[in-house]
């Protein structure tokens, strides 16, 4: 193949820094996207819907476990995806091995769930096989139809205001190549990272970052941040310098 030029280390480190500047470019039209996400309207969900889980039916308000925001990946698990029933689709598998420890989303107060139209005990059966830990309910009514996921996958974020529950966002198609990890998915909800650099509505949760990161086994651990966070020199509105 035809390869770029081969060049000193002070000029690579000048093409470096060229592209640095233009990342850092995208970095802040990406925080400036999930800010006007944080602005959508919300849609109120009026219908009921049901889902099968371990330990049976639940509804679309059961999925949120308590916590106030719910993210929901429509995964092509069923009779009529290739691999059935040794593997959900092929797609769909590669964003379930993206996902990370569900603990850190936890800690903000939201919940990530996958589902499928596939019976409970295949879904048990592949998580097994592929080491995936992540809840996985099985949709049982119209819900995939009416959350535009019925002929592709897709990823739903959803906020509860006590009983009631409101579609907040949408993404699908190669919008979701890059969910996964925690901040990815939290730029995509109604309530960010809830970290106090952001640009979020006045009097939205927000607390300085790095403070709530901890180890997955840790949330939770009533011990004091450690020193070494309040001795770290910091930005403006909390963003580390």
């Amino acid at each position: 193949m035809e390869t770029p030029p081969i060049v000193s280390a002070q000029e690579w480190e000048a093409a470096r820094q060229r592209l640095l500047g233009e990342e850092k470019q995208l970095t802040r039209a990406r925080d400036a996207l999930a800010a006007k996400r944080r602005r959508m309207p919300w849609l109120a969900v009026e219908k009921t819907y049901a889902f099968d889980g371990p330990e049976g039916r639940v509804s679309l308000l059961d999925l949120f476990a308590g916590r106030r925001q719910l993210i929901l990946y429509r995964a092509f698990f069923e009779p009529i995806v290739y691999g059935w029933p040794e593997h959900a689709c092929r797609g769909c598998s590669m964003v379930a091995d993206h996902v990370g420890d569900l603990a850190h989303l936890n800690a903000r107060d939201t919940t990530l769930v996958f589902a499928s139209r596939a019976p409970q005990p295949e879904i048990e059966q592949v998580k097994a096989r592929m080491g995936w830990t992540m809840p996985w309910y099985t949709i049982t009514d119209d819900f995939d139809a009416d959350f535009d996921v019925d002929e592709w996958h897709g990823t739903n974020a959803f906020i509860r205001d006590g009983d009631r529950v409101f579609r907040t966002y949408f993404i699908n198609a190669r919008g979701d190549e890059a969910l996964g990890n925690t901040w990815s998915y939290l730029d995509m909800t109604a309530l960010g990272r809830q970290e106090v650099w952001e640009d979020s509505p006045e009097g939205y949760p927000q607390t300085p970052p790095y403070d709530w990161w901890n180890w997955h086994d840790a949330y939770g651990d009533p011990e004091p941040a450690p020193e070494w966070l309040a001795q770290t020199r910091r930005g403006p509105r909390g963003r580390l310098a």
